[in-house]
């Protein structure tokens, strides 16, 4: 064979090579739209049945009217200030949290990462529950209380677990190590307390959307705002730092900024969603591995583990609100049923490959 014609084959065959590249690069973009698309129909979907639903059923018609500014005095307090307010604090919540599980997890490539499982949730809890039992803090301030909380949990635990670089599963026993202390700080305050106040702590402590209303959903929705853009400028670094920190930092990432700006980004994202509702569990841990199988080969799936938080907690918070006749469920109870089994799956699953998860 020529000189030529080697060349000509070679060539046809880099040719066929990137095409084939081009077809997979392109079905995975297509099934990414449409399981996007998918989620968020199946949100507006249960959205608008969190509206329709309840002690008064509803045509929707009559809460399309409403939200346009029609319908009685009663549609629009039902509709307006019961029902609106908490569904959308539910796709909020639920989107922060599955967003922050994702980047940790990715991150830190553990899958036993998350703000839930790693102390971050315990963080908010210990601080809030303090806060709120030996000081009488309620309202806006608590919910501060649970953000500073949050962050300084986040803080600790990356200062503890930075070693020549932040190991996953370093910072995982690290976290778990820390949580179960801020646990034990809950339950020493909510011992001291009388009854009375025990109780609507450990209702808190849960998860819970019940009697929630726009005074939790405008500093929520403001907070994402902020957040969700920066996570989504920081998360450029995601895949070059999933590589490792040699290839990151050969590939030109500023490596330890990065992984902070990340770590700094979840945590808030974690800490907001608490402050609203409480430490939901296992929403953070779910939802990101339930977006990597619904899109495989999409690394992170930030996205798609947002819209997948937030249909797992209208789901859940539309269970609890009518799996029994006459009881409100918080919304913890039932994502907990959900997440709990999973972890011990992914914990019977690591012992059986004798990996640490």
């Amino acid at each position: 064979m020529t000189g030529s014609a080697l060349a000509g084959a070679t060539g046809a065959r880099l040719a066929d090579a990137v095409r084939t590249v081009q077809r997979v690069r392109g079905r995975g973009r297509r099934r990414s739209v449409l399981v996007a698309c998918a989620l968020a129909v199946c949100v507006a979907a249960v959205f608008a049945l969190s509206l329709s639903v309840g002690d008064m059923v509803m045509p929707l018609s009559t809460v399309v009217e409403t939200l346009s500014g029609g319908g009685d005095g009663g549609s629009r307090f039902v509709v307006l200030e019961l029902r609106l307010p908490r569904a959308l604090l539910a796709i909020l919540v639920g989107a922060g949290f599955g967003l922050s599980g994702a980047v940790f997890q990715s991150l830190l490539r553990n899958p036993l990462a998350s703000p839930d499982v790693i102390g971050i949730s315990a963080g908010a809890s210990a601080v809030a529950v303090t806060a709120a039992l030996l000081f009488q803090v309620s309202g806006l301030a608590l919910s501060a209380s649970a953000l500073a909380g949050s962050i300084g949990a986040g803080a600790a635990i990356y200062l503890l677990a930075r070693r020549q670089g932040v190991a996953g599963q370093r910072l995982v026993l690290i976290g778990v190590g820390l949580g179960t202390g801020l646990t034990s700080v809950v339950w020493y305050v909510m011992a001291r307390s009388g009854a009375a106040d025990a109780q609507q702590a450990f209702l808190w402590l849960t998860g819970s959307l019940n009697g929630r209303s726009w005074k939790q959903v405008w500093p929520l929705l403001a907070a994402l705002a902020v957040l969700v853009p920066l996570t989504v400028l920081a998360a450029r670094a995601l895949g070059p730092l999933q590589l490792g920190d040699d290839a990151a930092a050969g590939l030109g990432t500023r490596v330890e900024p990065s992984r902070l700006a990340l770590l700094g980004c979840a945590t808030a994202l974690a800490g907001v969603a608490t402050a609203a509702a409480g430490p939901v569990g296992f929403v953070a841990f779910v939802s990101a591995p339930i977006a990597r199988r619904l899109v495989p080969g999409r690394g992170a799936a930030l996205g798609h583990a947002a819209l997948t938080g937030a249909l797992l907690v209208l789901v859940a918070d539309f269970a609890a609100q009518h799996a029994l006749p006459s009881v409100q469920l918080p919304v913890g109870v039932v994502t907990s049923l959900i997440g709990a089994p999973y972890l011990l799956l992914l914990l019977a699953r690591a012992n059986r490959l004798g990996g640490g998860g």
